[in-house]
């Protein structure tokens, strides 16, 4: 059984009294390691009137490698029985911890969305303003909301939200630092660009000016969303020169 070493101070002579609670709350002897140190309160001017003690004892509980059973006793006066306030596990400074929890809406990955999945979407969310507040020119109205003539006088016009600028912008970056950007090899061994291509769709909106749909079932990206400066081989002007 641990001793108090010489360099440390125990003023409530009360190390076996922490030695039995620490082991009772690990519920085995074989948990609880050597003594490492004893933090007296530093109200408390000399250990004479020390009140309060903690007593740190080495953890050897599994997977709790460089941890403390940290052991709170306390004294009413000098000639008071010292009393147990409070035994707890803590991490030292060579500790094994969880890694920082990441809120899931961070950690989420695109792919991870699967089938019957929900990911809701945040009410500060700042890729998004109210529809209202769209401002003329922003995005082009949704036909289908159109069709209903009520709803061209609900603000919004149907949508509660839409992209914000920011929004926009990140999606923007994404898409033309991406597969489906200029600086693929694909795109770089490509005989044209996509915008001088007859099977690229403009989307609608205000990213119309920078990427469109692939409409070519024989090209890599068809049915997906390409920046007008990608490419590849399946252009609609690289024709077979015949003589």
């Amino acid at each position: 059984m641990s001793t108090v070493a010489d360099s440390v101070r125990d003023p409530l002579r009360a190390l076996e009294l922490a030695r039995a609670a620490a082991v009772e709350d690990s519920h085995s002897e074989a948990f609880v390691g050597e003594l490492v140190s004893v933090d007296v309160d530093t109200s408390a001017d000399n250990d004479a009137e020390a009140r309060i003690a903690t007593y740190l004892f080495e953890s050897v509980l599994p997977g709790y490698h460089g941890w403390r059973w940290a052991v709170t006793v306390a004294k009413v006066d000098n000639d008071a029985t010292p009393t147990i306030c409070d035994v707890v596990l803590l991490p030292g400074s060579q500790s094994l911890i969880a890694p920082e929890w990441i809120p899931y809406k961070d950690r989420i990955l695109p792919g991870d969305v699967g089938v019957g999945d929900i990911v809701p979407t945040s009410s500060d969310d700042p890729r998004l303003i109210p529809g209202f507040a769209t401002l003329p020119g922003d995005e082009d109205l949704d036909l289908l909301d159109l069709l209903d003539l009520n709803e061209l006088f609900e603000f919004g016009l149907g949508r509660a939200r839409v992209l914000s600028i920011e929004g926009r912008d990140q999606a923007a970056k994404r898409w033309y630092e991406g597969d489906r950007g200029p600086n693929t090899p694909i795109a770089q061994y490509a005989p044209k660009s996509c915008l001088s291509c007859g099977f690229f769709i403009p989307i609608a909106g205000s990213l119309r000016s920078a990427f469109g749909v692939c409409a070519n079932a024989l090209a890599p990206d068809d049915a997906r969303v390409v920046s007008i400066d990608h490419g590849c081989g399946a252009h609609s002007e690289a024709l077979i020169v015949t003589e």
